[in-house]
């Protein structure tokens, strides 16, 4: 099992990360996929979202991602600022230039929200046809958003489920493990730190590759995204009214250093305004970087932000080792139960994404692996059970918020972990294992659907 840190961290754009930036994806694959034999006879390209995709696709922006993928547009490329030119233009033309031929999409009828309940490989599916003349199938492409902008066939997902559990990687990096358990061991037997691992496994898989500014990379698109939201206002679109509070909190702030007034949990204010400016950027579909989702995209950066600008031992070399430790355990997570909204509910968002940075900022700070390991269970476990009940479709209400509240957690269990000795009861393996069964367990309406909780609490204006 091996997941990049640049899979696990990558830059496109808000509002979510399995339901925009999936799509795009899925549709650029699906024309990159295309027959030659099979486009010289195409009259007409058909979209289809179902599940997850349907029923809140419409404030996750899925159709415009479906239709910026399908113009041949990437996520980390994409200019956010020519998107809606760029749809006007299609929806102008209603053709799509394939292949160096013109085929008919029209997008107000060519992309369907499917609502129909039925048997799905995963709850976030699509499905691409391509259609003659008479409007017979010609072919057809089925992909799954699976979180965290990865996309896959439902032939690839039953590969992925059907891997041994302790499946060695088949690239043959040095460590590698694919849960809590093999990389604590491998730590202690090697005497490495998870940082060094991960590293180890990354120049590995990719040689001559330039790691550190790749790092380095990340972090500035992080970065940027939140100096983004730290100095925007106004509303954010979607017709809640929901205002962006990240600037006006930070200005407030900004004025109370070097004064008598703030309190020793203003600390915490700071961690919360990092990270809604992220994803108040975000749901305004802004460059954002998927952390390990876009919908949870605030925790890490800001925690980050929290250790350059709160801890004093902080380097550069110390955000590069809080990412590479964080994406490890992400890469755990994501392998052995989800990242997904829609399979298991925020607690594999937030949830993840606190975790994640809970071993990033114990391992920047010092921390031994076993610390690490702890550090990143305290924060899972206490987002277990976490639904996804987004109001009215959109990445806002509570997400915003609840970014905030997963940095809080993250940076408390790094602290309580860095207190003791690494020794727990509950082990990451088992936390990652109980959030897997609750997923299950778990009812549609909490997740991502937009059925039940919140959601349909508030009444969407």
């Amino acid at each position: 099992m091996f997941l990049s840190v640049f899979d696990i961290f990558k830059i496109g754009i808000g509002p979510s990360s399995s339901h925009t930036v999936g799509p795009m994806v899925a549709a650029r694959r699906f024309l990159a996929e295309l027959p030659d034999d099979i486009v010289a006879v195409a009259a007409r390209i058909e979209v289809h979202l179902l599940g997850s995709l349907a029923f809140t696709g419409k404030g996750h922006a899925t159709d415009r991602a479906v239709f910026l993928g399908l113009l041949g547009e990437i996520p980390d490329r994409v200019d956010p600022d020519r998107i809606d030119d760029l749809i006007a233009g299609l929806e102008d033309t209603k053709r799509l230039a394939i292949g160096g031929k013109k085929i008919a999409f029209d997008p107000a009828k060519d992309l369907i929200f499917d609502y129909e309940i039925r048997d799905q490989s995963h709850p976030n599916e699509m499905i691409f046809r391509c259609l003659g003349d008479d409007n017979n199938i010609l072919t057809e492409m089925v992909f799954c958003s699976i979180g965290g902008g990865f996309i896959a066939t439902p032939e690839e997902l039953q590969l992925i489920d059907n891997e041994p559990e302790n499946a060695k990687s088949e690239s043959g990096e040095p460590y590698p493990f694919a849960n809590a358990e093999t990389m604590l061991a491998m730590g202690q037997a090697a005497g490495k730190s998870i940082a060094y691992m991960k590293r180890e496994n990354e120049t590995f898989a990719n040689p001559g590759q330039d790691l550190d500014a790749g790092l380095d990379k990340i972090w500035k698109a992080m970065e940027s995204c939140m100096e983004r939201g730290l100095s925007r206002s106004g509303e954010l679109p979607g017709g809640l009214k929901v205002k962006r509070r990240a600037s006006d909190i930070h200005e407030k702030l900004r004025a109370e250093i070097g004064t008598n007034q703030p309190f020793d949990h203003t600390v915490m204010d700071w961690l919360g305004v990092y990270a809604m400016a992220v994803n108040e950027e975000n749901a305004a579909g802004g460059r954002v970087v998927t952390a390990p989702t876009n919908g949870a995209a605030g925790v890490i950066p800001a925690v980050i932000r929290y250790y350059q600008d709160h801890c004093n031992e902080a380097c550069i070399d110390g955000t590069r080792t809080f990412l590479l430790t964080a994406a490890a355990i992400g890469g755990i997570i994501k392998h052995n139960a989800s990242i997904s909204g829609a399979e298991v509910g925020c607690q594999g968002e937030v949830g993840a994404a606190s975790a994640m940075a809970a071993a990033g900022l114990c391992a920047a700070l010092g921390g031994t692996n076993e610390q690490i390991e702890n550090a990143a269970e305290i924060a899972l476990e206490h987002h277990l059970g976490m639904t996804c009940d987004p109001v009215g479709g959109l990445v806002q209400v509570p997400c915003i918020e609840r970014n905030a509240l997963g940095t809080v957690k993250a940076v408390t269990a790094a602290s309580l972990a860095l207190r003791g000795d690494g020794t727990h009861f509950v082990p990451l393996d088992r936390c990652i294992e109980t959030m897997r069964q609750t997923g299950l367990d778990m009812s549609d309406n909490y997740k991502e659907t937009s059925k039940g909780g919140l959601a349909v609490s508030m009444v969407a204006c």
